[in-house]
């Protein structure tokens, strides 16, 4: 029913139990989600799976309803951290949000706001592994490094060099990159939509790695597209293995969602010869001038429409 990528199924049980709680007539009628409600009112609430999209949803519409609501086992994602902070600034009274519990005292009314949204650690993230998988040297400005530690921690494993200032991180990487294993976990763990561009990463590093993916069980699609570029990968239900190699080539492959999207950019990157990635609106969906902002750091890439204008790139480049 809810629309994004395909890499799983995406249940909203949670998001209804939420709304139900707090007093919410909520019905699924002809593929329509109708919730409707004259007066919401505070609820104890105890999510049965760690759930971002659910606990955020009853977490603002808990922001007006009257009395108290407690909300446990709940997501502790930046950006749950995030609403919050941008609620309490139009006048919610919300405590607990990046901790188990949730406590939310609901007010009358909200009033308008200034404010700024915390960078995409995910979008930082994959510059991070575009500069392991080409073994480059990259700066990311405007991000909070605390938010990136899985991310950096799984960097640094594999033999990159990452030098953390205030609000940027420098990923240096320099010769062989080592295997690993990533195991996919609710924040504060390595998140699931690192998971492409850490993959492509570990195709490029000597011995065997592999991923146990514990989030969404349709995220391994991108493997398939990069063995067509000389990746050696085996997917067993939710883990996969990867025998690295010394590097890709280039071929014409397909984005199946966002970030294997971004990934399969970043691969191509990392190859002998021009890749073509088919089906970006996935990309251009989540990343804003990708293709500007790998440019700005040395990538030979760029959008094209048509054959004709991808003639035109592989003279351009030889």
């Amino acid at each position: 029913m809810p629309g994004g990528c395909n890499i799983g199924s995406r249940p909203i049980d949670q998001h209804l139990k939420g709304f139900r709680a707090l007093g919410a007539d909520v019905d699924i009628e002809y593929g329509k989600i109708i919730a409707e409600t004259e007066h919401l009112k505070g609820k104890h609430i105890y999510f049965d799976v760690v759930s971002v999209g659910a606990t955020i949803n009853v977490m603002v519409a808990a922001a007006m309803a009257e009395g108290l609501t407690i909300m446990e086992n709940v997501a502790k994602e930046p950006h749950v951290v995030d609403v919050a902070n941008f609620l309490n600034s139009m006048g919610a009274n919300i405590r607990g949000a990046g901790t188990d519990v949730i406590k939310i005292r609901g007010v009358q009314k909200l009033h308008g706001t200034e404010y700024s949204v915390i960078p995409d650690q995910i979008e930082a993230g994959t510059f991070m592994f575009a500069a392991a998988a080409t073994r480059g040297d990259v700066t990311v400005l405007n991000v909070i490094p605390k938010h990136l530690e899985a991310t950096i921690a799984k960097l640094v494993e594999i033999g990159c060099e990452v030098e953390e200032f205030d609000d940027a991180v420098r990923v240096v990487s320099k010769g062989d990159l080592r295997s690993t294993h990533v195991k996919t976990l609710p924040y504060p763990g390595f998140p699931t939509d690192m998971q492409p561009q850490i993959g492509v990463t570990l195709a490029l590093s000597k011995g065997t790695s592999t991923i146990t993916e514990s989030i969404f069980e349709n995220r391994f699609k991108y493997l398939d597209e990069l063995a067509r570029m000389g990746a050696n990968v085996k997917i067993e239900g939710n883990s996969a293995t990867i025998e690295g190699i010394r590097r890709f080539s280039g071929a014409r492959v397909s984005a199946p969602d966002l970030r294997a999207g971004a990934a399969l950019c970043i691969a191509g990157l990392a190859t002998d010869g021009i890749t073509i990635v088919d089906d970006i609106v996935y990309i251009q969906r989540g990343y804003e001038r990708f293709e500007e902002k790998l440019r700005s750091i040395g990538a030979m890439i760029e959008k094209v429409e048509t054959e004709k204008e991808i003639q035109k790139f592989r003279l351009k480049v030889g």
